[in-house]
């Protein structure tokens, strides 16, 4: 015997589901594959941040009490009792519709952004104070897409000089990023020209060199005009990047350390 077994299901319910099948099989491979540890942050909230233009999460709205214009003693009882026949349909009526029009939302909502990460440039201060800069790693590689490019700038901004000691290079694709809004300093820019490379969207080939109307670091094709797709197809040349920045640094003698440097360093501090 044949049997046909038939879903109806809204669309909106198929995205989410689908999201939260795929999000979790992400999360295994990572964990299982990559030997990497899932850490929810920041402490006590018990969230994962996996987008960080979305760093909040949902709680129910408290109701607030309505007080019904009904309630006055001069109104008739009829009149009064009419009002309330109308107020309540008219309710029914739009709790229905938003039902209808979002059904994953049977109650409203509201946004309560996360501590010390409710912004893609909180975010990655948050993350380089509390993982990046306690860990063990020598070399420190950054590939940052779109608006993480700007999130970067300002994690320069606000950590330069540690910035500088750890991370080896930067790899930014269609970078968002924009020094002189900014406001990233002389030393910031130069930093940038010797340690970044942006590839940007183009229909040029593949690490064809790109005019910048910025003095910040090479701009070079991602051999692709789309923007979602530039981490995708330069991942081949980002690696050869990266690999011949780790190598540079390996083969570079650290500069001995002379009375010069030593006042310096003193006057500095």
């Amino acid at each position: 015997m044949n049997h046909l077994l038939i879903f109806l299901i809204h669309w909106k319910d198929l995205n989410m589901l689908l999201m939260k099948i795929i999000t979790k099989y992400v999360y295994e491979l990572l964990e299982k594959d990559c030997n990497l540890k899932k850490i929810s942050i920041p402490e006590g909230y018990g969230v994962i941040v996996l987008n960080p233009n979305e760093n909040y999460i949902e709680v129910e709205k408290p109701k607030i009490p309505v007080q019904s214009s009904s309630d006055s003693s001069d109104e008739p009882a009829e009149k009064r009792e009419r009002k309330d026949k109308v107020s309540k349909e008219t309710k029914k009526r739009r709790d229905f519709y938003e039902k209808y029009r979002n059904p994953q939302r049977e109650k409203e909502m509201m946004q309560l952004y996360i501590r010390e990460n409710g912004s893609p440039e909180e975010h990655a201060v948050y993350v380089w104070d509390h993982f990046i800069a306690q860990s063990a790693a020598e070399k420190v590689f950054f590939v940052a897409h779109s608006y993480g490019g700007l999130a970067f700038v300002e994690l320069m901004i606000q950590r330069e000089a540690d910035v500088k000691s750890k991370v080896t290079a930067v790899a930014l694709t269609d970078s968002v990023h924009n020094v002189w809004h900014q406001e990233a300093g002389k030393t910031i820019r130069e930093w940038m020209r010797e340690n970044c490379c942006n590839w940007v969207s183009s229909s040029e080939p593949l690490d064809t060199s790109v005019e910048s109307m910025l003095p910040d670091c090479p701009r070079v094709s991602a051999g692709t005009d789309r923007h979602e797709l530039t981490s995708w197809k330069s991942f081949p040349s980002i690696f050869k990047f990266f690999t011949e920045a780790s190598e540079a640094k390996s083969s570079s003698p650290k500069p001995a350390l002379t009375r010069r440097s030593h006042r310096i360093k003193h006057e500095e501090l």
